[in-house]
């Protein structure tokens, strides 16, 4: 079921799939310039286990165009949003931009995370990604501001970002999606062993993983999470 969230910063399409109440709640974050639908295969297999939310992000999907953008934004407006849900500890799962924004939430406020899953996340190194002038539309639900807010902290991440690395106390798994990937699959791999309880999975289909390889993601983060 999908409702609108007024979290005080803005309103925030999110949808529920009720679980077992017993377990902690997963949160699934989508990539840039999608929205949630992109966990509409994976997210019910996830809800058999745990009760699942899946927010569409500051100006796409059917969320609330609200400028400025931003990493640090999207990561102030998940806070805002598990406070007014009253969760007070889940479990976060992001796809590209939402497994930076993901980790960059983890990092602000580790009680609130149990364990964390990046899947092809950014790692926070410059990337030196061009920044386009002009951009297509995409996708009719996705503010074109976006990318260019969002491309700007990649290229230049703030470089503590890395180092706190190195102290989070988060079980993480670090999903990498191999060499078709645009990615640097290097620095993925660093920033698993840069964290304390970091592992690597890699699944060689490019940079969206889930939808291509929906069984094999699954099976990689119930896996994970059994363990914890």
């Amino acid at each position: 079921m999908t409702e609108y969230v007024d979290t005080g910063r803005l309103r925030v399409a999110c949808r529920t799939l009720p679980g077992p109440a017993d377990a902690v709640p997963m949160v699934l974050l989508h990539g840039g310039g999608g929205d949630g639908s992109s966990w509409d295969e994976l997210a019910p297999r996830f809800a058999r286990r745990r009760r699942v939310y899946v927010p569409d992000l500051r100006g796409m999907g059917a969320t609330e165009r609200a400028a400025p953008y931003g990493p640090l934004v999207f990561r102030d407006d998940l806070l805002a949003l598990l406070d007014r849900l009253a969760l007070d500890r889940v479990v976060l799962v992001g796809h590209s931009l939402g497994g930076l924004v993901a980790l960059l939430t983890t990092l602000a406020a580790p009680d609130r995370v149990a364990a964390l899953v990046l899947e092809e996340t950014p790692p926070p190194v410059p990337l030196g990604i061009p920044v386009p002038t002009g951009l297509p539309d995409t996708a009719p639900f996705y503010d074109r501001e976006v990318r260019p807010s969002v491309l700007a902290t990649l290229n230049a991440p703030d470089p503590k970002w890395w180092t706190e690395l190195a102290a989070l106390p988060v079980p993480t798994l670090v999903v990498a999606g191999g060499p078709d990937s645009f990615l640097p699959q290097d620095a993925m791999a660093e920033m698993a062993e840069r964290i304390p309880g970091g592992e690597l999975t890699t699944i060689p289909v490019g940079h969206v993983v889930h939808p291509n390889a929906p069984n094999a993601f699954a099976d990689a983060v119930e896996t994970f999470l059994a363990g914890r």
